[in-house]
């Protein structure tokens, strides 16, 4: 086979990612540890207050993770007899109802918990266009769900990524790691850019202003650049042009870019130091996987847990807010933790999590994909045009689920 070929990923051993399912729960975990643990060390007061900053930063590089991963897999399983209308609403039916049913939920705990529910804080959240709004309430108000922000920029690289797919396979391969260094330096270059706009308003928990942590942290356009990196690892394997850097090696790459990340001021921690070393986490786990090596990753349970990650990433935060740990009441705010105290609240809030997105996932997630997903046969335009370097596979492989 040439370098300019894609492996076979149609129904054989080199089709199964189980390491990057696993990978999944890990950075979801970041996130709801992040979520968790960065709220309660706050409330510790002292060094506690002073560690916060790391958690955060962790649940950040989580949801980086997961944007490069989208344009990896999905990248991984395209297929040229695919079309554009069966591959949205394959995505679409994906997100929407875990989304819908904790919105939802969301409403009801906020009317329980006497907030306030606005048009702001629930009409562009139910759309999944919240994040193309400036507004701190919009986003992240009280009592909200923020971390569906994220779903809001997934809806905007499912839209494109037939066009960046049909783009990314004109480029030579020869060339491609030009275009990963390229498209990192313009992440690199989006904090830059995020200092020509305001530096107000400032916010309460964060001392970036929030202009700028918008552009460089919510906005969907700023974050496609993730998604686009991820497409372009993604035919940096496939073409046979990996550099064989080992899952270890990309691993401790990935420690000590967040360990950079975390000496860096304000927004230029946020996404810019840790997104190539992440997206080659990524493209390592999946060599290792099409190498039949085992990985720590790729074990039975892990894959289950990242078959749910998108059900706990998605409700996890209702737990925090409403749940042990309550961030939504006033008494939060007024004690201080002690370690036991907080030690075992973030251990009942990832049970807790667990146990709503096993439910969430068999009752809600996986029925309505099997349902829903595969409609009859249209006549759409296809996603990708045929060609000798597609792999051909109707459905994700085992194990290499995206959101």
């Amino acid at each position: 086979m040439s370098a300019s070929h894609v492996p076979s990923t149609g129904a054989g051993e080199q089709s199964r990612l189980p390491s990057l399912t696993g990978l999944r729960f890990v950075a979801a975990l970041l996130v709801v540890l992040s979520h968790a643990g960065g709220f309660l060390l706050v409330r510790m007061g002292g060094s506690g207050e002073s560690y916060s900053q790391y958690l955060f930063g962790a649940g950040n590089k989580g949801v980086s993770f997961f944007f490069i991963l989208s344009g990896f897999v999905l990248t991984w399983v395209a297929r040229p007899g695919d079309t554009r209308m069966r591959f949205w609403r394959r995505r679409l039916v994906k997100i929407f109802p875990n989304h819908l049913v904790t919105l939802t939920a969301t409403v009801l705990l906020m009317l329980y918990a006497g907030i306030a529910v606005t048009v702001a804080n629930t009409v562009p959240t139910m759309f999944l266009v919240q994040s193309w709004i400036p507004d701190f309430d919009v986003i992240q108000g009280p009592g909200t769900n923020t971390p569906s922000w994220s779903l809001a920029c997934e809806v905007l690289f499912y839209l494109a990524f037939p066009w960046l797919l049909l783009l990314i396979r004109r480029i030579e391969p020869a060339r491609l790691w030009r275009w990963v260094g390229a498209i990192t330096l313009a992440i690199i270059a989006v904090p830059f850019l995020a200092e020509l706009l305001p530096n107000a308003p400032r916010m309460q928990f964060d001392p970036i202003p929030w202009w700028k942590y918008w552009f460089v942290y919510y906005f969907p356009l700023t974050r496609l650049l993730e998604f686009v990196l991820g497409i372009l690892i993604a035919r940096v394997v496939l073409t046979r042009r990996w550099i064989n850097l080992g899952l270890g090696w990309s691993m401790l790459l990935t420690v000590a870019a967040f360990a950079l990340a975390s000496q860096l001021p304000g927004e230029y921690g946020r996404v810019a130091p840790t997104a190539l070393p992440l997206a080659l986490l990524i493209a390592s786990a999946a060599t290792a996987d099409q190498r039949g090596r085992r990985t720590p990753f790729g074990g039975r349970v892990m894959v289950w847990l990242g078959e749910v990650s998108y059900a706990f990433y998605i409700v996890h935060f209702l737990v925090v807010t409403y749940g042990p740990i309550g961030t939504a009441y006033p008494e939060f705010w007024m004690e201080k933790w002690s370690g036991p105290q907080a030690l075992l609240d973030v251990g009942l809030t990832i049970a807790i999590s667990l146990a709503l997105a096993w439910a969430l996932h068999g009752l809600v997630e996986r029925p309505l994909m099997r349902r829903w997903s595969r409609p009859a046969a249209t006549a759409a335009a296809p996603v990708t045009p045929d060609a000798p370097d597609s792999p051909g596979q109707e459905a994700a492989p085992q194990g290499a689920s995206v959101n």
